[in-house]
């Protein structure tokens, strides 16, 4: 099973983790999913602190 993985410095979706763990999200399950981290990342961030305000 092909995995993807977005790296945060390259802002490049790479097939299987090419790079350092460190610069990584994911894994994913398709392109499309890793193509979509950063916003993903803030979705949760913005709950999180959605949940931390109450």
């Amino acid at each position: 099973m092909v995995q993807y993985w977005y790296n945060v410095r390259t802002h490049q979706v790479e097939e299987g983790p090419q790079s350092d763990w460190r610069q990584l999200l994911g894994p994913y399950e398709t392109r499309a999913d890793a193509e979509q981290a950063l916003a993903q990342v803030q979705r949760n961030n913005e709950a999180t602190d959605s949940f931390d305000e109450d």
